[in-house]
């Protein structure tokens, strides 16, 4: 799942990202400004603005809130005379359309369209709200939790139904076990990223499922960026919906194995509620921006923490460079702009970012690597060597595997850093004098 947060903290008059028009006209006093569909919502001495359609959202002061409704009604001078009125601020309120212009809240000037990008289409267009807004009722995570506790109270009965390792070899053959779990595996994330689309949509969101990439990790992400224009508990609802998926998923193969299911229907019932399950911790890893980091960013009240984590990082790593090259200029730490619980919890979240990403980069270098080396070699040795069918089929299996994840993967990591590759050779090919 994704959901970035807003943008920044942007006032009347601050910086905002980079313009999404092009050449566009000068702003002046007697300017008119037509403002595409927002929502407005409080949050706690702030209001979170922004467009459900594209996810673009922007945290604002109460003088930038007032501005927004003010905007639509009368001249952009006459803004700011009516808030200089009221608040004894001189605001530049041109600026601050400018600013509006560059996140995609203006449709027109003047009466002129501005051309924006086009807002992405949602996953499951006919999927309307009033179709999933029992989703949000207080009683559905009431019967989840019940279903939970049903199957606690039947592996308390029979302790055999407990998660256990042997439960994944569920057949004789390794390569059937591979493609079986493999299978299975994504289709859990699949419906575990679904019930964060359902959920969003329930709030009124859009979603849109895709590859992403995370360090060395192929994941399925569901932007829902948009569930920042809803209320704190639905918002909470849809991060943690996918966990409760998993939790209800386990608990139902739980609950079908203690009726004295038995056979092959037994293994792949424990199978794939031990995988299921196994797919809940990784969500606590939330220095790769899962559900609980979202749940985490929420309740702390930062409007993007891994964001300015990052930027209090890169903070630090410059300080000795500029010590070293004696600069006058210490820098300035950019946690210091965050209230004091904010940069609290952006300050403990850098922690865990550094120490979870190094962990985790040296759990793949160490481990994941060295293993699938083997894993692959020793498929590779068995074609080679001419073996029997079920050694065939074995390295059929790790290959296709192989060979699925790499593309996949290579095609998530592209589309989210191509960009920068491209960007840096044009930088390089304009350096060296090459066209």
């Amino acid at each position: 799942m994704t959901a970035p947060g807003v943008s920044g903290r942007a006032t009347p008059g601050a910086a905002a990202p980079a313009p999404q028009v092009s050449d566009p006209k000068p702003i002046a006093d007697r300017s008119r400004v037509r403002l595409h569909r927002l929502h407005l919502r409080a949050e706690g001495n702030s209001w979170v603005v922004g467009r459900v359609d594209t996810g673009s959202f922007v945290r604002l002061p109460p003088i930038g809130h007032r501005a927004i409704t003010l905007l639509p009604h009368t001249t952009v001078g006459e803004v700011r005379t009516t808030l200089r009125e009221e608040s004894g601020a001189d605001v530049d309120v041109a600026e601050f359309v400018s600013d509006l212009v560059a996140l995609g809240f203006v449709a027109e000037i003047d009466g002129r369209p501005l051309p924006t990008a086009p807002a992405p289409r949602p996953m499951l267009p006919w999927l309307r709200q009033r179709h999933v807004r029992w989703l949000l009722h207080p009683v559905v995570p009431l019967i989840a939790g019940a279903v939970v506790l049903a199957a606690a109270v039947a592996i308390g009965r029979e302790p055999v139904l407990a998660p256990r390792h042997q439960d994944l070899l569920w057949s004789d053959s390794g390569g059937l076990i591979m493609l079986g779990n493999f299978g299975i595996v994504w289709t859990l994330i699949g419906l575990h990223e679904l019930a964060h689309l359902v959920t969003a949509r329930a709030a009124g969101a859009p979603g849109r499922i895709s590859f992403g990439t995370r360090l060395q990790f192929l994941v399925a992400q569901t932007d829902v960026s948009g569930v920042w224009a809803a209320p704190r508990r639905d918002r909470l609802t849809v991060y943690l919906a996918g966990i409760a998926t998993n939790l209800v998923i386990y608990a139902g193969t739980v609950l079908a194995r203690a009726t004295g299911v038995a056979g092959p229907a037994d293994g792949l019932l424990a199978a794939v509620g031990l995988l299921s399950l196994g797919l809940v911790p990784v969500q606590f890893l939330v220095f790769m921006r899962t559900d609980i980091y979202f749940v985490l960013q929420d309740v702390t009240g930062c409007a993007n923490l891994y964001a300015d984590g990052s930027a209090y990082l890169r903070h630090l790593a410059a300080r000795p460079v500029r010590r070293f090259r004696r600069a006058a200029d210490p820098g300035e730490d950019p946690s210091r702009r965050l209230t004091a619980r904010e940069r609290l919890a952006v300050r403990a979240y850098a922690v865990v970012l550094v120490g979870g990403t190094v962990a985790c980069l040296a759990v793949a270098v160490l481990v994941t690597l060295p293993v699938a080396v083997t894993v692959l070699t020793s498929a590779i040795g068995a074609v080679l060597a001419g073996g029997s069918a079920g050694d065939l089929f074995d390295a059929g299996a790790v290959a296709a595997i192989s060979v699925v994840f790499v593309v996949l993967w290579t095609r998530a990591w592209w589309h989210r850093h191509g960009h920068r590759v491209r960007r840096g050779i044009s930088r390089h090919r304009r350096q060296t004098g090459r066209r």
